[in-house]
């Protein structure tokens, strides 16, 4: 009679059979799993595309090194404006320097975007300069330059106006992303926005070839000063290096995991109820305990790797949703953690189900036969 259930053939068709025959539950468990499954790479995505974006946009920028004051956060738009305007001379001078801009940095809560005040001249001299789409430089103090990012966004143009730390400021030109920020202002203008007077939050510094001799210069003004190279900094941002980013996303991932677990057990374990007198059948069929279980647990990973790869789709929807709809909102999914996510989506799954299918497999076939 075993040879009545046996065969890979046979066993899948009973998978399906299964399945098939409550096609609502199997639907509902579908989603929750995909639901973990949007939930982790999202999160993780957002995370990983906000400091990827930002790390790029300063690389931009075209300097080889940034000055900053000790203690500095990695993350701009929580630096204060502490250190002397008067820096920018001394650090202009020193042999192993091409350019030097101060850069004074704030952040518009309102609008949660971050804003530099810079010296033009200084700035656009670190690189080719900014590639206008339109416009031109400020020449007012009320003027301000926004990348086509942001533009297209908002729907900004030259000569609309546009509010920033609560001050009304007139676009005169659009730029090419990745210069660091959103929006640039004059600095002086920064600077008396923020009651800072001759103070900025960093230099962006271009040396002249030897990054490390020129660090070392730096550092001779202000032992204190902390002098990042690009390549640094551009290592640091990631994050997975970033301590203040690991609790939250494990914390995230494992709402996720614990999501698809609940959901499977409380699944299963009604499954098993029901199909107490069909666990009867199959054990007076000659079925195994480990049959049973196998059973179970392949009806869930089936499941769960169809909710992994719906929750992998609408992931990949969503992301195309927002870059249509938020450009700046930049979202990073990476193989490894689509593999991770349908690995953890089958490990939730699997340990929901494990406990209803070792309840059933412990079922005595005369019990479970007599069972209404």
């Amino acid at each position: 009679m075993n040879e009545t259930y046996e065969g890979p053939l046979s066993e899948l068709q009973l998978l399906w059979g299964n399945i098939s025959a409550r096609p609502f539950r199997a639907f509902l468990s579908i989603i929750a799993i995909a639901i973990q499954v949007i939930l982790v790479l999202m999160i993780v995505g957002l995370t990983s595309g906000v400091v990827a974006e930002w790390a790029k946009r300063v690389e931009g920028v075209g300097a080889d090194l940034m000055v900053q004051p000790p203690n500095s956060s990695i993350f701009f738009a929580f630096s204060s404006a502490v250190m002397p305007e008067f820096l920018t001379e001394q650090i202009a001078k020193l042999p192993g320097v091409d350019e030097v801009a101060p850069t004074l940095i704030l952040m518009d809560q309102k609008n949660f975007v971050v804003v530099y005040g810079i010296d033009y001249q200084r700035f656009n001299a670190l690189s080719r300069g900014f590639l206008y789409r339109d416009g031109g430089p400020f020449t007012r103090p009320d003027e301000a330059l926004a990348d086509d990012v942001v533009a297209q966004s908002r729907g900004l143009k030259v000569g609309d106006t546009v509010t920033l730390l609560n001050h009304p400021f007139r676009i005169c030109g659009i730029v090419a992303h990745g210069k660091g920020a959103r929006f640039f202002i004059p600095l002086r203008t920064a600077q008396d926005i923020a009651g800072a007077e001759n103070r900025v939050s960093m230099f962006y510094v271009r040396s002249k070839g030897d990054t490390e001799a020129t660090r070392e210069q730096i550092l001779k003004l202000d032992p204190l000063n902390r002098v990042r190279s690009m390549a640094e900094y551009m290592t640091l941002m990631n994050s997975s290096n970033l301590p203040e980013l690991k609790p939250f996303i494990r914390t995230m991932v494992g709402v996720g995991v614990i999501i698809s677990f609940l959901v499977v057990l409380l699944n299963m374990h009604t499954l098993v109820m029901e199909r107490t007198r069909e666990i009867g059948i199959l054990k007076a069929l000659g079925c195994s305990r480990l049959d049973i279980v196998k059973l179970f647990l392949g009806e869930t990973l089936l499941l769960a790797l169809c909710g992994s790869l719906a929750g992998i789709g609408l992931t990949f929807l969503t992301q195309t949703v927002l870059r249509a709809t938020t450009p700046t909102l930049q979202i990073l999914i990476t193989p490894g953690w689509l593999f991770a996510a349908i690995l953890l989506a089958l490990v939730g799954a699997a340990a929901g189900a494990l406990y209803p299918s070792l309840r059933a497999a412990s079922y005595d076939p005369v019990v479970a036969l007599a069972y209404e």
